[in-house]
């Protein structure tokens, strides 16, 4: 999966009918996590960030019906980010007590500093979403496998187990272990690209 695929144009579509639970529990399960772990690296604390997590959701529920998937206008993706961002950015200066404004210079460095940690978090939000998405499709798919082909693929693609060592670990071959791991990973990458 080295490819961040982009949330899904059907999935979208889906979602501006707030009656279909399915695609929303498929959203939720993607992105509340992400939003939340962005929340807390942001510094806000358990409570708020399930809370930061349920409104920007809320948000997105409420907007997603205006949303348009156009190569020339932002991905899905970034939008997103710009949202949740928008949220940490709202509670931090809520919680924060007034503080005097400098002159043109401190604000000029005041934004430069909140573009460079905006491009830092824009990378942070990519691999989250990739994270997500593996931690998703991994839970979506791990009942069709046989343990020890589910345990062939985690302890060498997840954890960075070296193939002979899961082999003679498991008492399969190196070539076992090779195939194992390619089929699981064929199926996330199909169930990544599902419709």
């Amino acid at each position: 999966m080295s490819q961040v695929p982009e949330t899904r144009d059907s999935l979208l579509v889906r979602l501006a009918d707030t009656a279909d639970h399915e695609a929303w529990c498929q959203f939720t399960a993607i992105y509340r996590p992400l939003i939340y772990r962005l929340a807390r690296r942001r510094g806000l604390q358990d409570a708020d960030a399930q809370d930061l997590a349920q409104r920007v959701l809320l948000s997105i529920a409420g907007a997603i019906g205006q949303w348009q998937a156009e190569p020339e206008r932002a991905k899905f993706r970034t939008w997103l980010h710009t949202v949740a961002r928008n949220a940490v950015i709202d509670h931090l200066r809520a919680a924060q007590p007034d503080v005097a404004e400098g002159g043109t210079t401190a604000q000029l460095r005041l934004q430069e500093a909140a573009d460079e940690r905006a491009d830092e978090a824009d990378g942070e939000l990519k691999r989250e979403y990739q994270r997500e998405l593996l931690r998703w499709a991994a839970r979506e798919i791990r009942d069709e496998f046989a343990e020890t082909t589910w345990l062939a693929f985690w302890r060498t693609a997840v954890e960075g187990v070296p193939i002979p060592a899961v082999a003679d670990e498991l008492g399969k071959t190196v070539g076992a272990v090779y195939i194992a791991r390619s089929r699981v990973m064929q199926r996330l990458r199909e169930k990544v690209g599902e419709p």
